[in-house]
């Protein structure tokens, strides 16, 4: 009998196609898990980026990092989300 919490779409997978769900999820997982390490240091910088916007003549350096790490966790946090979707146990790797 097919599992009730699984989505349809889920409940009738060969072994194969359920060996590339669980990689899809846990690759799903490993941004989720670069999204927060991206937001922690995104916060991290921005200590840092008012000074460097106030006394920093010309390009600013530490304002620049902040933002890219910031657009890193919003577009690894994104596509965790899309990768992991469906999935309803906690995973501990």
């Amino acid at each position: 009998m097919a599992n009730t919490l699984l989505p349809i779409e889920e409940q009738n997978l060969t072994p194969d196609e359920v060996e590339l769900l669980d990689k899809r999820r846990r690759r799903g997982q490993l941004f989720l898990v670069l999204c927060f390490q991206s937001l922690i240091i995104s916060c991290l910088l921005t200590l840092w980026s008012g000074q460097d916007l106030t006394l920093s003549p010309g390009i600013h350096p530490i304002a620049l990092w902040n933002a890219i790490t910031f657009t890193a966790a919003i577009i690894f946090g994104i596509t965790g989300l899309r990768l992991k979707r469906g999935s309803n146990e906690f995973i501990s790797y």
